[in-house]
């Protein structure tokens, strides 16, 4: 009998520590990113070229084009997105955006920063950002 209440006894506490272990686990494990699904490309608006100063008396002519959601009607005016670019790429040195990195880098800002600008009640407007012409100066 004595046998049998150790057994149990065992068996009980490897019981609770699996069941809090999962629990624990199921509670503090990282949480997944819910699956949005990725918005349906639209209509696709083109954008005057700008010249933008960078550092050192160099400057950027940028002409970019803005690719919007199916849920957009028509094409979104490009004076936000005009904006921004300026405001990021105003004084910026032209080592770093010479490199295929900075220009990544920085167009990744751009574009997180352009989908933001023209996301409307967690409607987004634009989907992504192309640029047509970078020519550094």
């Amino acid at each position: 009998m004595a046998k049998h209440r150790k057994l149990i006894m065992i068996v009980a506490i490897a019981l609770v520590a699996l069941v809090g272990g999962v629990g624990g686990y199921l509670m503090f494990a990282p949480k997944q990113a819910s699956a949005e699904p990725a918005p349906k490309p639209g209509v696709v608006a083109p954008l005057d070229a700008i010249a933008i100063n960078l550092a050192d008396g160099h400057y950027l002519k940028l002409k970019m084009t803005l690719q919007a959601t199916a849920e957009v009607a028509e094409a979104p005016d490009g004076s936000k997105a005009l904006d921004i670019a300026i405001t990021q790429f105003s004084n910026r040195d032209r080592a770093g955006l010479l490199t295929a990195e900075g220009r990544d880098q920085a167009k990744q800002e751009l574009v997180a920063d352009v989908v933001k600008a023209y996301t409307v009640d967690k409607k987004k407007e634009v989907m992504d950002v192309y640029f047509t012409t970078f020519v550094i100066q």
